[in-house]
């Protein structure tokens, strides 16, 4: 049986929310109800729907204000969300999008209409989910973050490196004060390297471009990491996947250590190994390890 895509719909009208249910259902699609943003907030934990439609106006906790706290959950960052209002003034349009609204339907709802949004929204979802989860398998140190700091998401490398330096859930200060300046600045920097974070680490940021209204697409590296892996693979023949391999072998770390740092698989990392042992001429770890550190040993006395 194919799984359905989950609608979660949060309005605090019973004759809205019947009339929703009806149309979803029939639409093959399953339907989660809240009737209020803490409810929402609440079922979220346990389950994560593929789109929300969220009432702007309700009682107690608004829409807009409901929609800022699921994006700062980052299981629901990816989620798309419509808001439903009766509203149709550009300044509630626009504090829909500032929320991390996708689209907005004005009331009363054409349910035909709102069905075509929910399917759009779903396939764009889906393609940005399949090009994330592209990235990961890559390796690269990419994140997505909004223009105060909070990460949206980021690739399981860049999830690691982000853990020890400041947390892993905001962007120190400086950070976020240089992404809101690439949004609001023009001649901003592209590239921003922050003091060292909690772990000492010396990080640097690049901006690669804008995924959405206020997500900023983010690259790191560690500063010394770049500049080790280029020399191992210039020096010793390298491609860049297994001077990354190699540099981390030299730094002492396990095949099952460099699998998860770099995202691989302990038996592709395997592979990588008996190539470069081949093409250094050695035969085992611990050889191939001295080979890469006298060669970095002698880059730096050049």
């Amino acid at each position: 049986m194919t799984a359905r895509d989950i609608v979660l719909v949060v309005d605090d009208s019973p004759g809205t929310l019947g009339m929703l249910t009806d149309a979803i259902e029939e639409a093959g699609l399953t339907v989660l109800v809240a009737v209020a943003g803490s409810a929402a907030l609440g079922l979220v934990e346990k389950i994560t729907p593929d789109v929300i439609l969220l009432d702007a106006i309700m009682p107690g906790m608004d829409g807009f204000e409901t929609c800022r706290r699921l994006k700062r959950i980052p299981a629901i960052a990816h989620v798309p969300v419509i808001f439903m209002t009766g509203l149709s003034e550009t300044e509630h349009i626009v504090e829909g999008f500032g929320a991390g609204g996708v689209d907005y339907v004005t009331k009363p709802i054409s349910p035909d209409e709102l069905v075509a949004r929910i399917r759009v929204h779903l396939a764009n979802a889906r393609l940005t989910q399949s090009a994330r989860a592209a990235l990961d398998a890559t390796g690269r140190y990419l994140l997505g973050a909004d223009r105060e700091g909070r990460i949206l998401w980021a690739t399981p490398q860049a999830s690691r490196l982000l853990e020890g330096w400041c947390g892993g859930e905001v962007l120190p200060a400086e950070t976020a004060q240089w992404i809101a300046a690439l949004a609001t600045a023009e001649g901003t920097p592209q590239r921003f390297a922050p003091p060292p974070g909690a772990d000492g680490r010396k990080i640097q940021f690049g901006f690669v471009g804008r995924t959405g209204p206020d997500e900023f697409l983010l690259q790191m590296a560690e500063m010394d990491q770049p500049a080790q892996e280029l020399v191992l693979r210039e020096k010793l023949g390298l491609t860049a996947r297994e001077g990354e391999v190699l540099m981390w072998l030299a730094r002492g770390k396990s095949n099952r250590d460099i699998a998860e740092i770099l995202g691989l698989s302990p038996r592709t990392v395997n592979k990588h190994l008996e190539t470069i042992y081949d093409k250094l001429g050695v035969e085992n770890r611990t050889a191939a390890a001295m080979l890469a550190l006298r060669t970095l040993d002698g880059d730096r006395q050049a």
